[in-house]
């Protein structure tokens, strides 16, 4: 499905969207199913994390939400992520995310009487349904997996003289976040020896930093990279955008408890340390982990009053109140945060983008842009992250590895992530990867993007 909006400036609606529409019990009308934008006039769909896709029905597939609530993304990008990467995708001739023939609009569940949002919630009510851990950031699981042959592969793979390179992209590039947790620990009690020790032994350089990054699994990656990022001399902003903005309430304690049982010391002092002024101010904010649930509706009267406010700590005034954009950013939820950007451009006729661009600058500018451009189109930004990793002279090899091996973790995510890529860029994903780096690294990334 086509993407008519592109080609426009990044982070603008596309042209032809229409006046913004009269509130219609709290929440706005939603688009038409299936079509994406909306036609002109209406209000256009959300494109971050608006709410979990409700648990899978049987069969895998999950039904749309019931008319009149604000829907789920529609995923314009990609095809249905394979099961297992290189395998055929179940039931080909359905769009991406649709449910299974049949079941299209289905009536929701009865109990509750809502399915995947809640109903509208009275002006300033808390949000009820708390957005659930990212796969790998929730409490421990008991899954119906064993590693033991894997965890025998792989040390026959670092046993002796040489090493089958091979073998561990094979193994580790295939597992999602709980299998590595199991993955790991069998590796441990079979043989008595730490997993990504063995790897750091027998691996070397940008090979050696992809397979440990798979093998410590998204949340442990997320806590050692902070770490990394604050280490030693200066600090490398654009780590700390990447793993701690945009995210989940419950990611960001899950990420501030394995930190402090970790290194010791907690995340929030650590950030301190190591920013200043205005800047520590917003992180402390994202740090708090305040944010508006997913599931919390987009309230007309809150867009209003958070766009005037913007205006009136921006292009309203002599100066800029820092603080107080910033706090609308790090606590509204990305359905928020984009019709804030449509309002703000249809009320003054200029993007929000250009009014950040214009009004800050440095990390904060850097941070705030990445927080709306992550609201208005979650996919797409993903997919610019990757390219300004592999843009210029030479590559920024720990950020494309850190980069690739997060949004591999979600098959969905990533299937989306490299439709938009195409769209934008005219090519694939991995013959940009395969263009930027070579030998056993290139191997590794190539497989995790799932070719």
């Amino acid at each position: 499905m086509s993407y008519q909006g592109y080609g426009q400036p990044y982070g603008q609606p596309p042209q032809g969207y229409g006046q913004y529409p009269p509130p219609q019990q709290g929440q706005y009308p939603p688009p038409q199913q299936g079509q994406y934008p909306p036609p002109q006039g209406q209000y256009p769909p959300p494109q971050g994390q608006y709410g979990q896709y409700p648990p899978p029905q049987q069969g895998g597939y999950y039904q749309s939400p019931p008319p009149g609530q604000y829907p789920p993304q529609q995923a314009p990008y990609g095809q249905p992520p394979p099961q297992q990467y290189g395998a055929p995708p179940p039931h080909p001739q359905q769009p991406y995310g649709a449910p299974p023939p049949g079941q299209y609009g289905a009536p929701p569940p009865q109990q509750g009487g809502y399915y995947g949002a809640p109903p509208p919630a009275p002006y300033g009510a808390p949000p009820t349904q708390p957005t659930p851990p990212s796969l790998g950031y929730g409490a421990p699981q008991i899954i119906q997996w064993d590693g033991t042959a894997d965890a025998q592969a792989l040390r026959a793979a670092m046993k002796g003289f040489g090493t089958d390179e091979k073998a561990l992209v094979n193994i580790l590039s295939r597992k999602d976040p709980l299998q590595i947790e199991v993955l790991r620990t069998a590796f441990e009690r079979l043989f008595k020896r730490n997993l990504i020790e063995d790897i750091k032994k027998e691996t070397r350089s940008w090979f050696e930093y992809g397979l440990v990054q798979l093998a410590r699994g998204p949340l442990m990656a997320d806590v050692h990279n902070l770490y990394d990022a604050m280490s030693g001399p200066g600090t490398k902003e654009v780590v700390l955008n990447d793993i701690l903005l945009s995210r989940s309430n419950a990611d960001l304690q899950a990420i501030k408890s394995a930190y402090q049982r970790t290194f010791r010391r907690s995340l929030e002092s650590d950030v301190k340390g190591e920013l200043s002024f205005k800047t520590e101010r917003m992180f402390l904010i994202v740090l708090a982990a305040n944010r508006a649930e997913d599931s919390a509706p987009v309230i007309p009267q809150q867009v209003e009053q958070d766009v005037m406010s913007i205006y009136k700590a921006t292009e309203g005034k002599v100066g800029t109140d820092e603080i107080l954009v910033c706090s609308i950013l790090a606590n509204r939820n990305d359905n928020q945060i984009r019709a804030i950007a449509h309002t703000y451009k249809q009320k003054f006729n200029r993007s929000l983008e250009s009014v950040i661009d214009g009004e800050f600058s440095g990390h904060m500018k850097d941070a705030l842009l990445f927080q709306l451009l992550h609201a208005v189109d979650k996919y797409m930004h993903a997919a610019k992250l990757l390219e300004d990793s592999m843009a210029g002279l030479g590559t920024k090899d720990h950020l494309l590895i850190s980069r690739v091996v997060r949004f591999h973790w979600d098959r969905q995510e990533l299937a989306n992530v490299k439709g938009a890529y195409q769209q934008r860029y005219r090519r694939s994903l991995a013959s940009r990867i395969r263009g930027e780096t070579s030998g056993d690294y290139q191997t590794l990334m190539v497989a995790c993007v799932g070719e």
